[in-house]
Order: C-alpha cells, then structure tokens, then sequence
C-alpha cells in the first residue's frame, strides 16, 4: 500500500476528477461578459463608421469584458482539470502540483453531496469543519469535485466498508444505508422560509425589470430620431438595434433569473426537501444535495418557534469545535437554507418535539450511568 509523502500514511484512495465543469457563478460572468462585450463593439462600430467617432475607449472595454468571458469559461475547467484527491489513514488531502489543503478525517462535521444533474453517478464531495462563533466564525470547506460515486468516498471517510447500493444519486436515500442501519423518523418542510437575503433578491428583482422596461421605452423613441435625422446604411441600423435589443434582454434575463431564484426555487426545493434521522445519522436530501451527519456531532437540538411551525438547529461538536454549521452562529440559517447551500437545519417542521427527543444526547452522568 502506497504512503503519503507529508503524513507518512497509508493511502486508502486516490483518485481525479472524472468530470470536469466550471461552477455555476463563473458560467454566469462568462455569459454575461460575452453579451456586454457584444453590446459594446456593436455601439462602437456603429458610432465609428456613422458619427466618425473615436471609439478606442469602447474597444477597450469590449476586448476586456471578451477576455472575462474567455477566463471565466476556461479557466476553472484548466484549474480543475490538475487536481487529484487523497484519502489517507487520518486525512483528505487535495493536491494540484505543489499546493497541497488538508482536513482530518475526525475533525469533519458533516458532509455535502451535490450530484451531477447529467451523470446520476458523479458529483461534489464537500467535507465541512465547524467552527466556533462570534469572532472566530469562518468557513473550512475541502471540496472532491467531479468524483465517482462520492457518497462511496464519504463512507471511505466514515472509516465504513462501502455497500452495494451506494454510487448512484437516483436511489433514494433509504436505499442507501449503512448495513443494519434504520429510520426512526422522517419529515418534510411544510413551509418555504422568508429570509432577509430572500427578500432583498425580491427587490433587486423589481429594480431590474423597472430598469429594463425603462431602458425599452427610452431606447425606442431614440433610435427612431436617430433613424431619421442620420441616414444610416441597413446594417449600422441593424447593428443599432441589435445593440440596444441585447441590452434589453440582458437586464430583462436578469431580472427574472433573480425573480426565480427568490420567488420560485425556494419553495420547487421546499417540495424536494426530505428529513431523515437513522439510529446512527441525520439524512437531509434536497433535488440534488444531499447532507449527511453523525448524531454523535449533535451537543444540544435548539427548536425555535417559525409561523405555527418550528425550526430545529443542531448545534454540533467536535474536537475544539461547537457551531452550528461551517459559518458557526445561526445567522447562517439564513444566509444559506433555501438558498444553495444545505445546513444542518430542519426548516418549518410540525414535529419538533419528536425529532429534539430523539436527537438530544444524553447527559454525561446519565451516560455513564447507562
């Protein structure tokens, strides 16, 4: 068995990304840069060949938002593409050249599975480290992109032999237990939290779409006097409208993306959300993510009253360590629940009762006494 050259341990897996993707954020400032770098030439080879303007300014800037583009497209896929992953005796290592990120293996809180929406056997491995609140809050995350079968790797990491069903994001997750391991209890959310970020995306929405239909009603009449004061050929009049008509759609894609993504999404993932605690972990799965946690990481279950519902927070413990997630206070909640990151959270349960008997440990003398 082959040794890992900075911890002198045993190398129980080694592997690469089998998929590599850029993230979603910097697909987004590539698509974004392109169009406004289109916007950009167009004007400019419209006020250059019809006004006689100088537009090297405009070219400038068009050639700068192309090479953002260009960066945000390629870069991550090359970044991406040299990395390789180590599971060692006591930790996860990440590699790519001679950059090296490490995380003990007992010191993970929880993990993070996010399958691949087109290979239901690919997906992120996110080990999360919880850390203390107040000042010393912040976020220690290791990421296994693109891997094979992470929820595999996530049992490697438990230190459990990997079963059979396991490696295939399809399967329900109550087809995918340890061996010997049973639900004692399920829920669903029974409502979509309204959060302060949730609110401020609404609103951010509006401004956009005010912003959008102002843009239409003021660019209409101006390129008509344009068109008529300046005889113009067909194609600068084309590349006129082409301009101001992407600029259009752009604001108005804007503005509804982030109208779904606080008015829509939250409550299509509150549809697909499912809890689940075994005899051994809390299970939570949303579409495509999945969040697994030891019960022994549970110190106290915090149940708060939300609308006629409650809100459980598991506040977790480990080696130096009690938060309630990788940004440690419960601000986080709201930060990140319904919003693309999974936390150790029950949203708008009826049941809290049950699931704070169930989950809270016992105490040390109770312990000792059993």
């Amino acid at each position: 068995m082959q040794r890992d050259s900075l911890f002198n341990e045993a190398i129980l897996w080694h592997g690469r990304p089998r998929i590599v993707r850029a993230p979603f954020a910097a697909r987004l400032l590539a698509v974004v840069s392109a169009v406004v770098s289109l916007v950009t030439l167009s004007f400019a080879i419209t006020a250059a060949l019809s006004l006689r303007a100088h537009v090297g300014g405009m070219i400038l800037f068009a050639v700068w938002c192309a090479s953002i583009a260009l960066l945000g497209w390629r870069l991550p896929l090359v970044w991406r593409g040299g990395v390789e992953y180590f599971i060692t005796e006591k930790h996860i290592i990440w590699k790519r050249g001679r950059m090296r990120r490490t995380m003990d293996r007992s010191a993970i809180s929880y993990a993070v599975i996010r399958w691949d929406p087109r290979e239901p056997d690919v997906g992120d491995l996110i080990l999360v480290r919880a850390v203390p609140t107040g000042a010393l809050r912040r976020t220690l995350k290791l990421t296994l992109s693109g891997v094979t079968a992470p929820d595999r790797l996530w049992a490697i990491v438990r230190g459990m032999t990997p079963c059979a069903p396991l490696g295939q994001g399809t399967r329900p997750l109550g087809q995918r237990l340890d061996p010997d391991e049973r639900v004692v209890w399920s829920g669903i959310p029974l409502a979509s939290p309204w959060t302060a970020r949730r609110v401020g995306t609404a609103i951010i929405s509006l401004v956009v779409s005010i912003s959008a239909v102002h843009v239409l009603v003021r660019a209409v009449p101006s390129i008509g006097r344009v068109l008529r004061l300046h005889t113009l050929p067909p194609a600068m009049a084309a590349l006129l409208i082409f301009g101001v008509g992407l600029t259009v759609l752009l604001l108005a894609a804007v503005a509804l993306g982030v109208a779904y993504a606080s008015l829509v999404r939250p409550v299509l993932l509150a549809r697909k959300t499912l809890y689940a605690v075994t005899d051994r972990r809390v299970l939570i799965r949303r579409d495509r993510e999945e969040l697994h946690l030891e019960r022994g990481r549970i110190a106290y279950v915090i149940a708060a009253p939300a609308r006629g519902l409650h809100d459980v927070f598991l506040v977790l413990d480990g080696p130096q360590a009690r938060a309630l997630a990788s940004s440690g206070a419960f601000a986080s909640f709201g930060r990140e629940e319904g919003e693309g990151s999974l936390v150790p959270v029950f949203a708008r349960i009826e049941d809290a009762e049950t699931v704070g008997e169930i989950l809270t440990p016992p105490l040390p003398g109770l312990r000792d006494a059993a």
